[in-house]
């Protein structure tokens, strides 16, 4: 076939990762990412394990003068985000991701790229191809569905792992050593609503032109909220508009970029829009846009299930709740309104919420609980993730620092972070797990904007193969 990125060295991380855009695995489709891996293991006659998950561990053994090293994992995680613009025909399910070059950057045509976390599946596969590359016994474990809960990580049989040594290639930017995370949950609250008939002018309204973006790495920046934007539309309003059918975003974890709902109205609302529109507008998102169009529906929410929509989706809480007292201007509890739909039964809403404190996450939850059913709603908490502490001893991370230095002439930035890193569940699992993230620079992840810079690509692999030569 005909590839975009032929031509770039070193010539098999970049054939990996067209490979891997090739076949599409977002969070919950990933037999086929995961078949293709076991499959580029077993031709390779290396030891391969695959379960009912789809995670996959692959096992190489040490180059001659590292049987005695220590074991050495390199992690990321299968799934990707699936986003794409609204105006782009695209099947996640079915379709290949289109690559394109621009620069010193890949990106996709109209949907995300998958370089999160496609880079450590491309580095990982081209390490273990390559017989020249000294290293300790590797031990190259693919998990999935950390997108939607980090699920594959949880039903992971961590027996099958003897590796201590962790290195996650899931962070973002070059040069930055992530050595802890925050835990995280999702809450999903699911409205009862009543269905009537009504013969009244419906408008669809559109929420769109928001820069969205990571609901964790980028909730500080105080992008608008499709959702949050659209039922405070709503609410201004009238008390008497009835919702027939309402939509926004679709990954809890992405700050959703457009919402839409169809209404019965009997006001000037192509003029409230216009107004609302100018009077939300801010710095991070001046392209908002609120459009108003007519259409044709006789189904509505009554006006007691309308209300209760409008009041339930601005009294929910969004963005940053508090910072951590301990390290400057580190979020240390969030949460992200994601998902908004509903059908004839009910109204659901899916948020994400993120804290490195355990006792915060749960009042955090605790708050969301109780707003659910004070409209009598059902709530319920799935994917459960504990926060990833910082190890203040680490003689992996003095290590990686040391290699850093030799090669870049620099210390590298030493942090912890507010978006979720499967260490945290890794580390739960394993007694004495000595971890760091890495990534090369990736920009606007979990947004048809995202892209990846090559040249980045390029050094950060280079330097984990200097790092495992170094791990003797």
């Amino acid at each position: 076939m005909s590839r975009v990125l032929s031509g770039f060295e070193p010539n098999e991380v970049f054939e990996f990762f067209e490979d891997i855009c090739a076949i599409p695995h977002g969070s919950g489709n990933t037999k086929a990412i995961s078949d293709y891996c076991v499959k580029f293991a077993k031709e390779r006659s290396l030891t391969v394990y695959q379960d009912s998950l789809n995670n996959v561990i692959i096992k190489k053994p040490a180059s001659e003068g590292y049987e005695k090293a220590e074991p050495v994992v390199l992690q990321g995680h299968l799934d990707m985000v699936c986003e794409k613009d609204s105006n782009v025909e695209f099947d996640f399910f079915t379709d290949s991701i289109q690559l394109k070059v621009d620069g010193d950057f890949i990106s996709a045509n109209g949907t995300t790229l998958g370089g999160d976390d496609g880079v450590a599946v491309a580095i990982a596969l081209a390490i273990l191809d390559d017989d020249s590359i000294n290293h300790p016994p590797l031990e190259v474990v693919f998990t999935t569905d950390e997108e939607t809960g980090m699920y594959g990580a949880a039903g992971l049989d961590t027996s099958l792992i003897s590796a201590k040594r962790f290195i996650n290639i899931d962070s973002e930017d070059e040069g930055v050593f992530t050595v802890g995370c925050a835990g995280g949950a999702r809450v999903d609250i699911k409205l009862p609503i009543n269905i009537e008939y009504a013969d009244m002018t419906a408008y669809e309204v559109t929420v769109s032109g928001l820069k969205g973006g990571h609901s964790g790495t980028e909730i500080n920046k105080g992008r608008l909220n499709a959702n949050k934007i659209l039922g405070e539309f709503l609410s201004g309003l009238s008390d008497n508009v009835l919702i027939s059918k309402i939509s926004g975003g679709s990954k809890d974890n992405a700050i959703p970029v457009s919402a839409r709902c169809v209404v019965a109205f009997s006001g000037n609302i192509a003029e409230k829009a216009k107004n609302f529109e100018k009077q939300n507008r801010i710095a991070t998102d001046n392209n908002l846009t609120v459009s108003v169009s007519k259409c044709i529906s006789n189904i509505f929410c009554d006006l007691e299930s309308s209300r209760k929509i409008i009041k339930l989706l601005c009294d929910l809480p969004y963005g940053v709740q508090s910072f951590s007292k301990d390290i400057d201007g580190l979020v240390e509890t969030s949460l992200n309104l994601g998902i908004v739909k509903s059908n004839e039964k009910e109204l659901s809403a899916s948020l994400s919420v993120r804290s490195s404190k355990s006792l915060e996450k749960a009042e955090l939850i605790n708050k969301l609980t109780a707003i659910g059913e004070s409209y009598g709603a059902n709530v319920s908490v799935r994917g459960d993730y504990p926060a990833w502490e910082y190890r203040s001893n680490s003689p992996l991370r003095e290590k990686m620092v040391s290699v850093f230095k030799e090669i870049y002439g620099k210390e590298p930035r030493i942090e912890i972070i507010h978006a979720g890193l499967e260490c945290g569940l890794f580390g739960e699992k394993i007694k004495n797990i000595d971890a760091v993230s890495i990534g090369p620079d990736l920009f606007d992840i979990h947004t048809p904007r995202e892209r990846l810079s090559i040249s980045s690509l390029v050094r950060t692999y280079k330097y984990i193969c200097s790092v495992l030569e170094a791990l003797k």
